[in-house]
């Protein structure tokens, strides 16, 4: 059995590889060459995006190399030897430049710049858009689900609903996006995330009786125990056994900690459960909900006044079910050290020439107000224009600013301090605080500015022209 996990240098497409043997067979294997990743839209129909997946890109991208069976399986597949043998004394040197991991983006600005050979820029392509598009769309859509539950505790049930493997890297980037913890016990090994997990119906099955069943499991976990109390009726026996339970556990100096509602109607049933708990005075037992959540649903709880603690969020959030990807993209922006781009008749579609950079501005409450794109070299810029509508633009002289690309990785090494799963969390956090709530809605949110600089609008505009006049 091939191992998987160790030969991640050929996680990607197989015409990343034949484009990188046609480069060497043409000796273009060190052209100075940059690549932009940015997204086309927000997803969800929302305002903003997470950023997010930067720092496992790091981890794999400082240990890239080819070992001798993966160099065995290229040849296999048809690739010369002379190219192979190039590949076995590759190492990864470029440069990258990226946001902090956990930074608000948005829509059509490089949120990641790579620097380095042809070759080596473009067998990470894949790698990149797979860990950067699948991450960012989790920790976007647990950032939406954090907003409306509010102070309410949040966990990742998804693990069992993922697509395979993908749930490692879900569980991951739902912490970063808002969840508490995850029911997820390898990403909270591998990680570092706290876990968290109730008990399902087949224990309550186990048992010749429901209320035999909670009250092993209260033996068992008498500092830590949540019943759930819809295996065979939530109202009739669930609620009123795990109300005995909690009278037993109080005898012997425990607390029951909470119940879980797992089907049927959670508004009213967290009505019911909540009344009929407090008249036995056990106000401090909380009720948690799960089935099927995702964002549009807890709102509609809070709405209805549903007395309700916390929520187990699964397959919603875990597969990003009402839009399972996001479609960022990686392209070439210089290329022998002349700024490249896409020309296409969609102006949607064309791309952004040279090595750019981002500045954000600030309004005067110090909340986001704009970003533009700007040539590197470029100091400032008092107007921003938008990229389709040259006419419209905004001036932004005077105001404050900040850069938001910063050096990811330097020839190939880590070039910043690694941050911690809390850490990015924490920075989501305050980052949103910054983004004024009209971005943040859920229906028909407010677009986000992001413009040009004059100077790089004049190197797009005179590269299309000089295309067109030269096709």
């Amino acid at each position: 059995m091939r191992k998987l996990f160790d030969k991640l240098s050929i996680y990607t497409d197989f015409y990343q590889f034949t484009m990188a043997q046609g480069y060497f067979e043409n000796g273009m294997q060190n052209s100075p060459t940059a690549f932009d990743y940015f997204f086309r839209r927000n997803p969800f129909g929302g305002g903003y995006t997470i950023f997010c997946g930067l720092e496992n890109l790091i981890d794999i991208l400082e240990n890239y190399q080819f070992d001798t069976d993966v160099l065995r399986y290229l040849k296999e597949q048809g690739f010369k030897q002379t190219f192979v043998d190039y590949l076995a004394e590759f190492k990864f040197k470029a440069n990258i430049y990226a946001p902090n991991e956990g930074e608000v983006v948005f829509a059509n600005e490089p949120v990641i710049r790579v620097e380095g050979n042809l070759i080596e820029c473009q067998l990470v392509e894949t790698l990149l858009l797979n860990l950067i598009n699948f991450q960012s769309l989790i920790a976007t859509k647990a950032s939406r689900i954090r907003k409306v539950a509010g102070q309410k505790t949040f966990v990742d049930f998804g693990l069992r609903r993922a697509q395979g493997w993908s749930g490692m890297h879900a569980s991951r980037a739902a912490v970063i996006g808002g969840a508490d913890s995850s029911s997820n016990v390898l990403a909270g090994y591998y990680h570092g995330i706290p876990l968290n997990g109730t008990l399902g119906h087949s224990w309550i099955q186990s048992f010749e009786n429901e209320l035999t069943a909670f009250e092993k499991f209260a033996e068992t976990y008498p500092n830590n125990c949540i019943l759930l109390v819809d295996t065979y009726n939530t109202l009739e026996s669930g609620v009123p056994n795990a109300i005995k339970i909690a009278k037993q556990m109080q005898s012997k100096r425990h607390k029951l900690n909470g119940i879980r509602l797992d089907s049927g109607d959670l508004a009213y049933l967290s009505r019911k459960a909540r009344k009929m708990l407090d008249t036995e005075g056990l106000t401090e037992v909380k009720i948690y909900a799960s089935n099927q959540l995702d964002e549009y649903l807890i709102r509609s709880l809070n709405e209805q006044g549903a007395p309700i603690d916390g929520y187990g969020v699964g397959t919603n959030l875990i597969t990003a079910y009402n839009e399972p990807a996001l479609d960022g993209v990686f392209k070439m922006c210089m290329v022998n050290n002349k700024p490249s781009m896409k020309i296409s008749n969609d102006l949607f579609k064309t791309t952004l020439p040279g090595l750019k950079k981002i500045h954000r501005y600030f309004d005067e409450e110090g909340n986001f107000y704009r970003d533009c794109i700007l040539l590197k070299d470029e100091v400032n810029t008092d107007v921003i224009h938008s990229p389709i509508f040259a006419e419209q633009n905004t001036n932004v002289k005077g105001l404050v600013k900040e850069d938001l690309l910063y050096p990811a990785m330097e020839n190939g090494r880590r070039a910043r301090q690694k941050q911690s799963i809390e850490e990015i969390k924490n920075y989501v956090k305050n980052r949103l605080a910054l983004l004024p709530q009209y971005h943040q809605r859920f229906e028909n949110p407010h677009t986000y500015k992001v413009g040009i600089s004059p100077s790089l609008m004049k190197m797009r505009n005179e590269i299309v022209k000089r295309r067109s006049t030269s096709s």
